[in-house]
């Protein structure tokens, strides 16, 4: 069919148009795309609150890592505060997509989940209950008007047929008179075959009209059936359409943070966190604990005794470290100045001080006593413990005679695990024995 029915307009359209017969189809494929849509909105979110998961404990994973870094680190003071509470930032922050991830799953994927439950009910043989009502609802309409148009095409095919058998009979006809062969009888047969020629095409011409006014009658029934029941599909589907709106507004609520008052306070404290960062204070408190504001245990006269001479190993050190006890003390300049306890070093932290100090190299513990100078003080626990390979992530430069010095990259043996202050002996690959922060470096798989 390639005529429109509407008087008003009477211009041909496309074979594509709803009105043709079958084109309903494309409404009643649109009730088998909504269920499917609902499938894929859920998809989408889930893979949505995934992302949102992997991200929070990646943030966790970040913070935690470089909290401890920092922490073991040499910075300190209130710059070390401000550092750390960046990593109190994500730790909050990661919490908050923790929250997004439960909402998108929780609240916004089973509503969709219950809602397409809902709108959509499964049939024994695989179809959906809504799109069978609308696909028998749409054939009910379009079979009357599409018998009838079945009629006008066969009516329209044999008129056409007529026309042609008549036009190839007045055709013979015409020739016929030229040719002197033709005896009468035979030119009275093409005659009597034009003339019952142009009486087929009037009886087809007239059951080919009446069929089609026919037709022209049943179709203002046709599109009004039609249109009844492709509203009962747009009703449905705006059902949809309004409800995906909905669930999509919820969602843009969910995934926005900068309407969650704890999301601001987050970055709030953050920057006063920042702010109250103080460099003169840093440096005053750096001057007291690690520089000429130190107490200091000048030498004075002492008189001999065996336990004075008594030099504590390394070890022995770090298990009293915490109670060391400084005797004969003569306090001067800023030395009279009390160290805060809220700004504390992460360098003092790792750093045991010794509490008796000669000249005497016999009372040095690193000093050689070999007359070939070969002697180390770790040689003794050289073999101790399982030796793994690492590499420095960091450059570090040894602060005492017990210490290792390397740059970021290179390469040295663990030959013991971190001690409760942090610290692990390792050899360098020159076979240096000593000390380095455990925090320094990562093992080489």
């Amino acid at each position: 069919m390639s005529v429109t029915y509407d008087d008003s307009v009477g211009v041909e359209v496309s074979s594509d148009s709803f009105w043709e017969v079958g084109n309903y189809k494309r409404t009643v494929k649109r009730i088998d795309d909504g269920h499917r849509l609902c499938t894929d909105l859920m998809n989408c979110l889930h893979e949505r609150a995934r992302i949102e998961k992997a991200y929070a404990q990646q943030l966790t994973e970040w913070a935690r890592r470089w909290r401890q870094l920092v922490e073991k680190g040499p910075q300190y003071g209130t710059v070390e505060k401000a550092w750390i509470a960046v990593m109190s930032e994500a730790e909050r922050v990661s919490e908050l997509h923790l929250e997004v991830r439960a909402a998108l799953m929780n609240k916004d994927f089973e509503k969709i989940k219950n809602w397409q439950k809902e709108a959509f009910h499964k049939q024994m043989m695989g179809s959906f209950k809504e799109t069978k009502e609308a696909e028998d609802g749409f054939r009910k309409a379009q079979k009357p008007w599409a018998k009838k148009l079945k009629e006008v095409e066969a009516a329209k095919k044999a008129y056409h047929a007529a026309c042609k058998e008549e036009k190839l009979a007045i055709s013979r006809e015409t020739n016929s008179k030229g040719d002197p062969s033709l005896n009468p009888e035979q030119l009275k047969k093409l005659q009597d075959k034009v003339e019952k020629c142009k009486q087929d095409v009037l009886k087809t011409k007239e059951k080919y009209e009446k069929s089609l006014k026919e037709l022209d009658q049943g179709t203002p029934q046709y599109m009004e059936n039609m249109e009844q029941v492709f509203e009962q599909c747009q009703q449905f589907e705006e059902k949809r359409l309004r409800f995906f709106r909905e669930v999509l507004l919820e969602v843009q609520k969910h995934l926005d943070l900068s309407n969650v008052s704890s999301y601001k306070t987050i970055y709030q404290d953050l920057e006063q966190s920042i702010r109250a960062a103080d460099a003169v204070e840093d440096l005053r408190w750096f001057r007291v604990n690690h520089g000429p504001g130190m107490s200091m245990n000048w030498p004075q006269f002492e008189e001999w005794s065996a336990d004075l001479n008594r030099t504590l190993s390394r070890r022995e050190k770090k298990k009293n470290a915490d109670g060391v006890t400084l005797t004969g003390i003569n306090q001067t300049g800023d030395q009279a100045l009390q160290n805060k306890p809220s700004s504390v070093s992460s360098y003092e932290k790792t750093q045991s001080y010794p509490t008796d100090w000669s000249d005497d190299e016999s009372n040095n513990p690193f000093s050689s006593t070999d007359p070939s100078g070969d002697s180390n003080p770790f040689d003794e626990d050289a073999t101790l413990g399982t030796e793994v390979r690492v590499r420095a992530l960091y450059d570090y430069e040894g602060q005492e005679h017990d210490e290792l010095s390397f740059k970021a990259g290179d390469e040295l043996t663990k030959i013991e695990d971190e001690d409760e202050q942090g610290w692990c002996k390792g050899r360098l690959d020159n076979g240096t024995v000593g000390l380095y922060p455990a925090n320094y470096v990562e093992a080489i798989q």
